[in-house]
């Protein structure tokens, strides 16, 4: 196996099993708060990996994306949180967060590999495996977060864009989700998500990250 290839599993293997684990805990963990206890009762509301990781698409899928794309793009998914969304006491609203959950927490995990990049940094720990892995973590997550944010269902994005429809409109959208991951797929393969959406929010959330950040640069400096 190639020893750049080996290199790159390393730097990554944490910080993506730790952005899977968490984003889909915090599907199943808002759900709770908001009246549906399914994930918990399955044992998904979890920082156990296993119970996220999907052989296929946690692992088959990203390794297949890495040699197609030559390492520029990873696109990857683990096994949904399964949630009943008419337990919610508000499942139009309440199910927005549920969705943005999910993203919210990539974008928590994103700042803290930030802190932990300007700790070593402050540090003068510099090259290292660890500067790397924390510069990963904070890719991975911003990725995942712009990825899932993508508008069409099944991701949640198109659950957060059902619910600020109007109504009469939501349910036709919400039909889109039996296909909406060909279709992303498609999108994907076409350049259109990379080029038109991937880009400009993955910056947009990078600039938040940064703002977050500043406060801990102030005290370091």
């Amino acid at each position: 196996m190639d020893s750049s290839l080996i290199q790159t599993v390393a730097v990554y293997a944490l910080p993506v099993l730790l952005a899977i684990t968490l984003h889909e805990a915090a599907h199943g963990y808002v759900a709770r708060i908001f009246g549906d206890n399914t994930a918990y009762m399955l044992g998904r509301v979890s920082l156990n990996p296993l119970r996220h990781v999907d052989p296929i698409g946690t692992v088959a899928v990203p390794l297949l994306m890495y040699f197609l794309t030559k390492g520029q793009f990873v696109f990857g998914f683990a096994k949904p949180v399964p949630v009943a969304f008419n337990h919610l006491r508000n499942p139009r609203w309440h199910g927005m967060w549920v969705a943005l959950a999910g993203p919210g927490s990539n974008i928590v995990q994103a700042l803290l590999w930030a802190i932990v990049a300007v700790g070593l940094a402050w540090l003068q720990i510099v090259g290292s495996f660890w500067n790397e892995m924390a510069r990963a973590g904070v890719i991975v997550n911003v990725v995942m977060a712009a990825f899932n944010l993508f508008p069409i269902p099944p991701l949640d994005g198109g659950r957060v864009l059902t619910a600020l429809l109007p109504q009469r409109i939501a349910p036709f959208v919400s039909r889109i989700e039996p296909f909406g991951i060909f279709i992303v797929l498609a999108l994907v393969a076409a350049n259109v998500i990379t080029d038109f959406w991937m880009r400009p929010v993955m910056t947009a959330l990078l600039s938040i990250v940064e703002l977050m950040l500043r406060p801990v640069m102030w005290l370091l400096h």
